[in-house]
């Protein structure tokens, strides 16, 4: 496998894969044409739900091609799991109804005005992201990521996107936004998954 199409036009999400894929000498694109593509609706109720819904219908744009796609967000424990599957558009009225994603500051700006009472050893929270891969509109396997950390009552760092400038992970000191794509892929919930994804594929994709 010389390369994998991702189904997205995030430029985060292609800079975290492409991170995690260099190690392994595959090159990361976007599906051809993406952003002409009809929006697939993420309802589901889990993040594997919504990733197998979006590589299943994008994979029929790229016939013959593995694509991939991910579902990914943060789960705080003080607030019972939210964001969650509704990370992307967490800043929307009702997130749950909201068609399209609300802006990372506003997010963010939501985020901290939950946990503005909580203090630092209560605000525990995971980023989570499940992988599916799928070919001609069927899936072939799903791949579970995770990384556990602490969400600080500032940003810090400018790398990244989404959540990542409020997630400290202790293991190194630092937010996800202070590393690089490359440093990110070593500890991040997608770097975790993709790396499950490129073992199953030396296996006989």
């Amino acid at each position: 496998m010389k390369h994998v199409l991702i189904a997205t036009s995030n430029a985060g999400k292609l800079r975290d894969f492409a991170g995690a894929a260099a190690a392994y000498g595959i090159a990361v694109a976007c599906i051809p044409n993406f952003s002409t593509l009809p929006t697939v609706v993420e309802d589901g109720t889990t993040f594997e739900e919504n990733a197998r819904k979006k590589a299943e219908e994008y994979s029929l744009a790229a016939p013959g091609e593995v694509v991939l796609a991910d579902d990914s967000g943060l789960e705080i424990d003080a607030l019972n799991g939210a964001p969650g599957v509704h990370s992307a558009r967490y800043a929307a009225e009702a997130p749950h109804l909201a068609e399209a994603n609300t802006d990372d500051d506003d997010n963010n700006a939501r985020v901290l005005r939950e946990l503005q009472d909580v203090p630092l050893e209560k605000r525990t929270g995971r980023f989570v992201c499940v992988i599916v891969a799928a070919r001609d509109g069927q899936a072939l396997g799903a791949f579970h990521g995770k990384a556990e950390g602490v969400i600080l009552d500032a940003a810090r760092g400018s790398h990244g996107f989404g959540y990542d400038p409020l997630f400290y992970f202790p293991a190194i000191h630092k937010t996800f936004a202070e590393l690089t794509a490359e440093e990110k892929a070593q500890y991040s919930h997608r770097g975790a998954a993709f790396r499950k994804f490129l073992e199953w594929a030396r296996q006989g994709l």
